[in-house]
């Protein structure tokens, strides 16, 4: 699949004028009751019949679907569209499978459908019958089946590092045409490392809970867990990792909350895009497009969450992601 990126640029344009951009800060100053009837206001309720603040999550999630059905019809390639679509399969066939063997209702577990429906994960998965999901989708499922199956003791943990593992390497086989979508991947599964090895106690378990499908090695990562971590976080001056590791280690450092780090990786994609807004080309204008959509729906979340728990304007806005 290859669409016409200048089409959807054009496309992309006009719906652009509808992001809210910098009227998330406004909405953050007003009462909840006012900032949902201004967003209707806005013409965001996507055909919901959102009558008043307690259904904006309805709201949200209409909105979520509306951009579910622009990467489906506008992705450029197969792999902007496995980037965006390809983790909630993921995700689901994780939760079908925890919810078979513990018992515990799927529905509250699941995201909305990516690329395979859940209905089909779950009957594929029900069959074991895992070849049509995929290569690395099948092999997830067909490892956490035989280890369920063999009465090990298996954590929660454990199953998710093989499903995370499964899916960056299933993203970096399906996007490596793509020199983007190439870089974000290895440079998110580098983040997510670093920040699994500076949370960790030992080398072992550090290692043993890394995805490794990024730029830096073992014997790299291992350094951040020595006893000396402003030595081992000295090897990354200068780097494009530096910034990332400096919060780890301040928030390791004081004992505080990884909260800077965690908000660093979350946005790493919109920034890195962002530096570069101005010379974006073939399929970057749509992934910056549908990740500040991504972006504005999380923030709305949070604005709301806060202004229903009665949180003042500078709190709400100091949690909002980059927009």
């Amino acid at each position: 699949m290859s669409k016409d990126c200048v089409y959807t640029g054009g496309v992309i344009a006009v719906k652009e004028n509808s992001l809210l951009g910098s009227k998330l800060f406004k909405l953050a100053e007003l009462s909840a009751d006012e900032a949902f009837r201004s967003l209707s206001e806005s013409g965001f309720l996507h055909g919901t019949e959102g009558g008043s603040v307690y259904d904006y999550e309805s709201v949200l999630a209409a909105d979520m679907r509306d951009l579910d059905s622009f990467i489906r019809e506008y992705a450029p390639t197969n792999a902007e569209r496995d980037y965006f679509l390809a983790p909630r399969d993921f995700h689901n066939a994780k939760a079908i499978l925890k919810s078979e063997y513990s018992g515990a209702e799927k529905e509250g577990m699941l995201a909305p459908d990516g690329n395979i429906p859940s209905d089909e994960i779950s009957r594929l998965i029900k069959e074991r019958n895992f070849a049509p999901l995929g290569k690395y989708l099948a092999q997830a499922c067909k490892t956490c089946v035989e280890l369920f199956d063999s009465e090990s003791e298996v954590s929660g943990a454990e199953i998710g590092l093989i499903f995370e593992k499964a899916l960056f390497a299933h993203l970096t086989d399906s996007c490596k045409r793509n020199s983007s979508l190439k870089k974000l991947i290895k440079l998110k599964a580098d983040y997510t490392d670093i920040l699994t090895v500076m949370r960790s106690k030992t080398p072992e378990y550090a290692l043993n809970n890394c995805v490794l499908s990024g730029e830096l090695k073992a014997n790299q990562l291992e350094k951040l867990v020595s006893e000396d971590m402003e030595k081992a976080a000295s090897q990354f001056l200068g780097t494009k990792y530096e910034s990332f590791v400096n919060a780890c280690f301040e928030a390791k450092q004081n004992a505080l909350p990884f909260t800077k780090a965690e908000r660093m990786l979350a946005d790493l994609e919109i920034d890195y895009l962002q530096k570069k807004k101005y010379e974006l080309k073939n399929s970057q204008p749509f992934l910056y497009y549908v990740l500040r959509r991504r972006a504005e729906n999380i923030n709305l979340r949070i604005i709301f969450v806060c202004l229903m728990a009665g949180m003042g304007e500078e709190q709400i806005k100091s949690r909002l992601r980059a927009v």
